[in-house]
């Protein structure tokens, strides 16, 4: 069931510690825009750095670009977003808001008192009318229509029209994919429900290029991976489900789509798109640019146009998923603790390192701990206030793992270890810690 409140202290947790902010909030904010702040950044890296190493730097059959986001224009007649990227815009008479049409509720529209107390008007919607979602600039000094260029909606017209330079520039055959992580922007109606619906935002996406008589194949093998790697970073639970679009909902091109859904405070959400997208992308911008963008194979002495797999994902929507994944308040001794418990390859800070009190050498000895780990793991040096209330501190910011220098330390070169999740605690050498950290944060 939909937890309005849930939803309210994460978005909160997330302000206060340097999650997510409001984007130019000084100024009033700006809707539809958030910036990420110092334990959002980290988090932010370590979804994509995740993704990367586990769909790039891992294979041998998938290679990575970053192509600009300005675009020649023809790109985006090309790909239809030009004529078709639109949404159905509606504005209400009453109170003076728009919505788009197909996602409008009578609880969205602020209705206006009425001159009888306690009563309102009800809303006049006007006709929908496409609303074209792509935000619109101009390359150089003049703005008129010669000079107007889009901010892209979607990383991956970039790799199409480097289809052609990937296969010219390295020695990959095909099947392989090329992968891309980067900005986007749509110019939603009705930006909402935190960071999963805004006006700018990262994408991770793959298009994998194979021969027709194996993309049905392809289609099912990329669908199941992609649902699994979500699986395999905390979100394992009825929480995730994968879903096959109907045929009503296939875009006129697909030959197959799937979705990966997260069920969010506020409902089912999508995550990722995996498509069999078939010969569609290639024809267009061959028939747009002129070029040839077919394939010739070396073995077979074929030649075809590839048809393309294209795992869809968006990275600031799978961070926000993780923490909502995360999230959790229990009581503790009597006392509540607000835990977030982030997957270690995603938990922005690793490790902190307490010393129990400053005294005795323990901040000494504490800090030189936190310095050789820093050269190998985000941690975190603390020697402020209780341990209790430290070790909450970290619990609330999702580290796994709170090191305490005390003073047996001095004596026998150990330092207590505590586990998020757990709570329980173990002695270890301090010549182990790094040894001890690295093979728990890789699980």
């Amino acid at each position: 069931m939909p937890d309005a409140k849930v939803m309210e202290k994460l978005v909160s947790l997330c302000k206060r510690r340097g999650f997510i902010y409001p984007g130019s909030e000084i100024y009033g904010g700006l809707n539809g825009t958030w910036d990420y702040g110092p334990l959002g950044a980290e988090m932010l890296r370590n979804v994509k750095n995740a993704w990367w190493f586990d769909n790039v730097t891992t294979r041998d059959d998938i290679v990575g670009v970053d192509a600009a986001i300005l675009m020649h224009r023809t790109t985006w007649q090309a790909s239809g977003h030009e004529s078709n990227f639109t949404d159905p815009l509606v504005d209400c008479k009453t109170c003076k808001s728009r919505f788009r049409q197909d996602q409008i509720e009578e609880s969205q529209c602020p209705r206006k008192p009425s001159k009888a107390p306690g009563q309102f008007e009800e809303c006049q919607l006007t006709e929908a009318r496409k609303f074209n979602l792509m935000f619109k600039t101009f390359v150089g000094p003049v703005e008129d229509e010669a000079t107007m260029v889009y901010l892209r909606p979607e990383t991956a017209q970039g790799i199409f029209v480097n289809f052609k330079n990937v296969c010219d520039s390295t020695r990959i055959k095909i099947p392989f994919g090329i992968a891309q992580m980067g900005k986007a922007f749509r110019n939603e109606i009705t930006p909402k429900q935190f960071t999963f619906r805004s006006r700018e935002f990262e994408q991770m996406e793959i298009e994998f290029f194979c021969k027709p008589s194996t993309s049905d194949d392809w289609y099912r093998k990329w669908r199941d991976e992609r649902f699994a790697w979500y699986q395999t970073l905390g979100l394992a639970g009825s929480n995730l489900r994968l879903r096959e679009h109907t045929k009503e909902e296939l875009s006129h091109y697909s030959r197959g789509t799937s979705d990966v859904e997260y069920n969010f405070p506020w409902g089912w959400g999508e995550l990722e798109g995996i498509a069999h997208r078939g010969d569609y992308d290639l024809k267009q911008h061959m028939q747009f640019s002129g070029k040839d963008l077919s394939y010739y194979d070396d073995e077979t002495k074929e030649r075809f146009i590839p048809h393309v797999i294209e795992p869809s994902a968006g990275a600031t929507r799978a961070m926000l998923a993780f923490l909502c994944e995360g999230f959790a308040e229990e009581t503790v001794e009597g006392e509540l603790r607000t835990v977030l418990r982030l997957h270690p390859r995603l938990a922005p800070v690793k490790a902190a390192v307490f010393p129990l009190v400053k005294k005795d050498g323990m901040p000494e000895r504490a800090m030189a701990i936190y310095k050789d780990l820093q050269k190998h793991l985000a941690v975190f040096y603390d020697e402020k206030g209780a341990v209790g209330r430290r070790y909450r501190r970290q619990d609330e910011q999702g580290t796994p793992f709170c090191i305490t220098v005390d003073g047996q330390t001095a004596q026998d070169q150990t330092v207590t270890i505590r586990d998020r999740d757990s709570m329980l605690q173990e002695r270890i050498s301090t010549d182990q810690i790094k040894t001890y950290l690295l093979q728990r944060l890789s699980r």
